[in-house]
């Protein structure tokens, strides 16, 4: 009997093991998109950050000697406010925090605060590595770095509380994590020099499904090799995605088509 009970419980574990093999490698979902609204977009602009809040678009432009924090006026796309950076820095992730706003740069490990409203400069503050994605959840920010790792920072100290390691499905991990946005409890992330967008379990850094905008933006219509996909905002008061890139002439509001559905 002992020896059969052991038999039952080996059997169990083995099955649940390749349950759980099987669910690691099924593939993740890949949708598609619809435009609902296009608007214009400073095709002189960098984009590595972008946050809707307050009925104003925010922006990070990068680039030494062109990075910049922008308040854009969505409709129009007119830069309403700016506040430009030392040429030192590059500008990357943004996002918003109350009423303030939150800039990394890409390599000096230095981030900055500003007043939301005017775009002043309020104060500066040190993170270890890259900075490229900025985002937040309501309590922690959320910070890509290039790596497959999604760190997250506590908002008042910005030191780093923990860090999830971000894969596909079948378990691989995925890096090029760039631009972030958190989006109804998910982490929806840009990955460099890609037409897609994936979307993160925040909690166990798996990849839940992928968003494809492949011919968003025709690539005739862009000059530079860098004119990638960058940049999502959400309105979380008015349900709407924003997507453009970096140098791009147009920023899209797009509405996500499910895998294997039809766009109405």
């Amino acid at each position: 009997m002992p020896c059969q009970r052991a038999f039952k419980i080996l059997a169990l574990l083995a099955a649940l093991f390749l349950a759980n093999c099987t669910w690691a490698q099924r593939p993740v979902p890949v949708d598609g998109y619809r435009i609902v609204h296009t608007y214009p977009h400073d095709p002189d602009a960098f984009t590595q950050g972008l946050v809707y809040v307050g009925g104003y678009l925010y922006e990070s432009t990068g680039r030494n000697g062109k990075s910049s924090l922008r308040m854009v006026e969505l409709t129009t796309g007119r830069v309403l406010r700016r506040y430009d950076l030392a040429e030192k820095y590059f500008g990357e992730g943004l996002t918003s925090w109350g009423n303030e706003l939150i800039q990394l740069t890409w390599t000096a490990g230095l981030g900055f605060v500003y007043d939301r409203q005017s775009l002043r400069w309020q104060r500066s503050f040190h993170y270890e590595g890259e900075g490229w994605g900025l985002t937040q959840d309501g309590r922690q920010l959320i910070l890509s770095d290039g790596t497959a790792f999604l760190r997250f920072l506590n908002p008042q100290t910005f030191t780093e509380t923990v860090r999830v390691l971000v894969s596909d499905g079948s378990g691989r991990p995925v890096s090029d994590i760039n631009e972030l946005e958190y989006v109804r409890g998910e982490v929806y992330a840009n990955i460099w020099h890609t037409d897609r967008i994936a979307r993160i379990s925040p909690r166990t850094g798996k990849i839940l499904g992928w968003i494809d905008l492949s011919g968003l933006m025709p690539k005739s219509q862009l000059t530079d090799p860098e004119a990638v996909l960058n940049g999502i905002a959400y309105d979380a008061k008015g349900g709407r995605l924003f997507v453009t890139g970096k140098l791009w002439p147009k920023l899209f509001e797009i509405k996500v088509v499910a895998a294997g559905s039809h766009p109405r």
